[in-house]
């Protein structure tokens, strides 16, 4: 694992971002890169690893328990019935199981050996790491505390990420309830590097200080959402040139279409209206409507609200998108990876 790695670990953003085209400008400038298999179904996600000529990662999401109030997602079903109607679409009924196709998955990952596989949301299961192994993959297990850290040891991972609140996107916190992404990256390091001499690669801060303080490399991703190579959602890139999140409307042309900016848009939030798990987004309408209203439960809310988004990005409506973006967003530029890799390098 340690040969495959660099210090700049580009991470895996489920929804777009991530391509094969990312992953191999990111081993062309000197940085490792991950596919990632979350929301695909297994044939796109083997369409990526054939189309991926570089070293590369693949993260899996690990499945859910059973939701714990699966009243509470059947009551923001209806909360979203407003947002259905705004964007014309049909909220289909909550799904209580759904596994993103895991065995699935990780068969393709044991099929083509993966170089390396990472996972979040929870501990995978013993024999998932021993076949992925015995393939030749290293395995990879993201927690926030040393609690989780300790957790995730018993199934024998190779490495360990620690992942700091102000990392954009999901969480992979094994407490969705009482996750606030107030912990930083730098101390999520040093409390996993505490209960383990494994290799532990940091995510959500400074590349620099964080290989300074013991991280054998930095996953970053918000730094990488305006890469060229990336897939990130045209409206999404607007809104970030832009420097902020909108409150209603569209966008058009990369410029707003008659809408403003709302006040707060330009932060960032930890929020589960989207999905379910706690996610750290730009804000924007959606967010702070919702933010209040949603359970814990994925994937159940995030099949809820899928239709909702896909309506907005159809619209280039960035205010019901789910926006990820870590805490750091404002120094994200467009350009090529190469070039993005060398500024975060500084950083």
């Amino acid at each position: 694992m340690l040969d495959l790695l660099r210090p700049v670990v580009v991470a895996p953003m489920a929804g777009g971002p991530s391509t094969p085209e990312l992953v191999d400008a990111a081993d062309r400038a000197g940085a490792f890169g991950f596919l990632a298999a979350g929301y695909k179904t297994p044939e796109a996600v083997e369409a990526e690893i054939r189309a991926t000529s570089s070293p590369y990662g693949l993260n899996l999401f690990v499945p859910m328990p059973p939701l714990a109030d699966p009243g509470a997602v059947e009551r923001y079903r209806e909360v979203l019935r407003p947002e259905a109607d705004r964007y014309e679409v049909e909220l289909p009924p909550v799904r209580l199981t759904d596994d993103d196709h895991f065995a699935a998955k990780v068969e393709l990952a044991v099929t083509h050996r993966v170089p390396l596989v990472s996972f979040t949301f929870g501990v995978p299961p013993r024999d998932v790491v021993r076949a992925l192994r015995a393939a030749g993959s290293a395995v990879l297990i993201t927690v926030t505390s040393g609690d989780e850290a300790r957790q995730a040891l018993t199934v024998e991972p190779d490495g360990l990420i620690a992942q700091g609140g102000g990392a954009g996107g999901h969480s992979s916190t094994f407490s969705p309830a009482a996750y606030r992404g107030d912990r930083s990256a730098a101390d999520v390091l040093a409390e996993v590097r505490a209960v383990t001499d494994r290799p532990v690669v940091a995510a959500g801060g400074s590349t620099p200080a964080l290989l300074a303080a013991g991280a054998v490399a930095v996953q970053s991703g918000t730094a990488f959402l305006l890469a060229d190579e990336a897939g990130t959602r045209p409206a999404q890139r607007a809104v970030m040139l832009l420097g902020g999140s909108l409150s209603g409307g569209s966008l058009s042309g990369g410029s707003l279409s008659g809408k403003s900016l709302s006040a707060g848009s330009r932060q960032t939030v930890v929020t589960r209206a989207f999905t379910g798990q706690p996610a750290r987004a730009l804000r924007n309408r959606f967010v702070d409507t919702y933010s209040p209203l949603a359970p814990v439960g994925y994937p159940a809310i995030h099949h809820l609200t899928a239709p909702i988004r896909a309506a907005a990005a159809a619209r280039d409506d960035a205010s019901a998108l789910n926006l990820w973006a870590g805490v750091g967003h404002a120094a994200a530029r467009p350009g090529p990876v190469a070039a993005l890799i060398d500024a975060l390098n500084d950083r």
